[in-house]
């Protein structure tokens, strides 16, 4: 065999083998989705919306949204993202980040 069949042939494996895991991923979520629990394998979380909002100098101004203070964010309890929604491993340490608002200015 040569290298590129070799680097071919690990290729396929390596998508197989997500794709295997993505499968029974959604399979085990549909299974949990016939009897759900209050916060399996759907979670809601509620932030408050602070705002970085870059200034001319390079430094951020941190403020809470007035028009929509708050967020209600879904979550799956899951390996991979389903339903539009992020994995709640990838969410809940994210939560709390400030919002970015436009671009900082460059003169």
């Amino acid at each position: 065999m040569t290298r590129s069949q070799i680097a071919k042939r690990s290729l396929v494996g390596l998508l197989g083998a997500i794709l295997f895991a993505y499968v029974v991923d959604y399979a085990y979520l549909r299974l949990r989705m016939i009897h759900p629990k209050p916060t399996d394998p759907f979670e809601s979380m509620v932030r408050n919306r602070l705002l970085a909002i870059p200034q001319k100098n390079g430094m951020l101004d941190y403020e809470l949204d007035q028009v929509h203070p708050t967020d209600t964010l879904t979550c799956v309890h899951s390996l991979f993202p389903h339903y539009g929604d992020p994995p709640c491993w990838y969410l809940k340490p994210r939560i709390n980040d400030p919002i970015p608002v436009g671009t900082l200015l460059v003169n």
